[in-house]
C-alpha cells in the first residue's frame, strides 16, 4: 500500500467508507420510491379508478424524464462534481415524492411522478460514479456490491412495510414517509459527500500506486466524448442494457399486481414477493458482485443474463403455484440486483476515469427507452387480453436477446486517450 497522506492520517477511518455509507442510503431511499411503485400501484389505481395502462404510464412519466435528463446530469457529474449534483437532486426527489401523496388525477399523478424523475436522475449515475472513483479499479465490485444492497433492502422494506401502512392509514403514507426520508438525506448529501479522493486529500481506497489527478482532468476533452460515440462497445452495452431493462421491468413493475388479481392471491401473500425480490437482490449484490472483480464483467454479466432469460421463461409456466412463484422471483432478484451496477461498471472497464459519469449517464436512454416500453406494452397487453401471458413471453425473449448481444462485445480494452 502506498504511505498515506497528511489527510488520511487524520481520519481513523477511510472517507471512502463514509462515501459509501451515503450513498448506500441515497439508493436504498431512491430504489423505496422506484421499485415501490409497484407496490403500491394495485391499491394506488384500484382507490382513484385508474387502468393498468394508466398506472405504466404514471411510472412512464417519471421515466421520460429521467430518460431525457440523466445524460446530462452525468456530464454535470463530470464537471461540477458528484456532492453538488446528488444533493440538489435529492431534495427534488423528495419534494416529488411528498406530492404524490395528494395526487386525486391521472395528469397530477403523470406531472408529481415527473418530478420525481427528475430528481431520481441523480441518484443512480452521480452515485455510483462517485463511488467507483474512491475506490481502486479491483476494490469497485465491492463497493458496488455494498451500496447495491441498499436497493433491495428498499425494495424488500416497501413489500412488507406496505401492507402496513394500507391497515394503519393508507397508501399515501407510503409517499409521506418515503418523501420526508429524502429530505432528510439533502442535508447527510451536503454535509458528507466528497466528489473526488483527491479533492479530499485521499487516495482511492485499496489503490496501489499514486494517481496523478492533474492527468485525470487533461483527459476530459470534448473530442473525447466523440471517441466515446464512435466506440462499437459503447453501443452493443447499451442495446443489451436496453434488451435487459424492458425483460426486467416487465416483470418487476407488474409482478403484485400480476399475483394479486390474475393467480388471486392477498394483498399481504402478493407484496411479500417484494420483499422475497429485495431480500434475494442483497444475496446477488454481496456474492456476484465482488466476484466480477475477479471473473470479469463480460462473464458475469453473460451468467447473470442467461440466469434471467431461463427464470422467466420458468414464469410462464407458474399456473396457480406460488410456492414456486415465490422461489423464482427469488432467483431472479439474485441476478437483477447485479444488473444494474454491473453494467455501470462497464464504464471505468472499457472508458477513462475522467469520462466515466458522461459515459453512464450515455447509456440510461437504453435502459430507460426499454424500461417505457415494458410498462406500456405489458400494461396495455394486461388490459386488452386480461392476462400477462403475452407480456411475460415478450420479456423472457427480450432478456434472451440481452445476454445474444453481450456476447457479441470482444476482450475488456479501454479506449485510447
Amino acid at each position: 500500500m502506498p504511505n498515506l497522506t497528511e489527510t488520511e492520517k487524520t481520519y481513523r477511518i477511510h472517507w471512502a467508507w463514509v462515501i459509501l455509507a451515503v450513498c448506500f442510503c441515497n439508493l436504498f431511499i431512491n430504489y423505496s420510491i422506484r421499485l415501490g411503485y409497484g407496490v403500491v400501484l394495485p391499491e394506488m389505481i384500484r382507490d382513484l379508478g385508474f387502468s393498468r395502462t394508466a398506472g405504466g404510464s404514471i411510472y412512464n412519466a417519471y421515466l421520460f424524464v429521467y430518460l431525457a435528463l440523466t445524460p446530462f446530469t452525468g456530464i454535470l457529474t463530470d464537471r461540477l462534481g458528484a456532492r453538488r449534483v446528488i444533493a440538489v437532486c435529492s431534495l427534488i426527489l423528495g419534494t416529488g415524492v411528498l406530492l404524490m401523496g395528494t395526487v386525486r388525477s391521472l395528469p397530477a399523478a403523470c406531472i408529481f411522478y415527473a418530478i420525481v424523475g427528475l430528481g431520481a436522475t441523480g441518484m443512480w449515475t452521480p452515485v455510483i460514479t462517485v463511488v467507483q472513483r474512491w475506490f481502486s479499479p479491483r476494490k469497485r465490485g465491492l463497493a458496488l456490491g455494498i451500496i447495491s444492497t441498499g436497493y433491495g433492502l428498499g425494495f424488500g422494506t416497501m413489500g412488507a412495510a406496505f401492507p402496513w401502512i394500507v391497515q394503519q392509514f393508507n397508501w399515501r403514507f407510503a409517499w409521506y414517509f418515503l418523501g420526508a426520508a429524502a429530505l432528510i438525506m439533502f442535508l447527510f448529501n451536503s454535509l458528507l459527500l466528497r466528489s473526488d479522493p483527491a479533492s479530499a486529500g485521499f487516495e482511492p481506497w485499496g489503490q496501489k500506486e499514486r494517481v496523478d489527478s492533474a492527468k485525470i482532468v487533461q483527459e476530459e476533452k470534448p473530442s473525447f466524448v466523440k471517441k466515446v460515440l464512435k466506440y462499437k462497445p459503447f453501443w452493443i452495452i447499451g442495446v443489451s442494457y436496453f434488451c435487459i431493462a424492458y425483460s426486467l421491468y416487465g416483470i418487476t413493475t407488474f409482478m403484485v399486481d400480476f399475483a394479486q388479481y390474475e393467480m388471486g392471491l392477498a394483498l399481504s401473500k402478493a407484496s411479500f414477493l417484494a420483499t422475497i425480490h429485495g431480500v434475494c437482490q442483497i444475496i446477488g449484490v454481496l456474492t456476484i458482485l465482488p466476484l466480477s472483480d475477479y471473473l470479469g464483467r463480460k462473464k458475469t454479466i453473460l451468467i447473470s443474463n442467461l440466469a434471467i432469460t431461463i427464470t422467466l421463461t420458468g414464469i410462464l409456466f407458474v399456473s396457480h403455484s406460488w410456492i414456486i412463484l415465490y422461489i423464482l422471483v427469488g432467483i431472479l432478484a439474485v441476478f437483477y440486483g447485479v444488473t444494474f451496477p454491473i453494467y455501470g461498471a462497464c464504464a471505468g472497464d472499457y472508458f477513462p476515469r475522467a469520462l466515466m459519469g458522461t459515459v453512464i449517464g450515455a447509456w440510461t436512454p437504453f435502459y430507460g427507452i426499454g424500461a417505457i416500453l415494458a410498462h406500456w406494452v405489458s400494461g396495455m397487453l394486461r388490459d386488452t387480453t386480461g392476462s400477462y401471458s403475452i407480456a411475460f413471453i415478450i420479456n423472457a425473449i427480450m432478456a434472451a436477446l440481452g445476454f445474444c448481444f453481450f456476447l457479441m462485445l470482444k476482450k475488456s480494452k479501454n479506449i485510447s486517450v
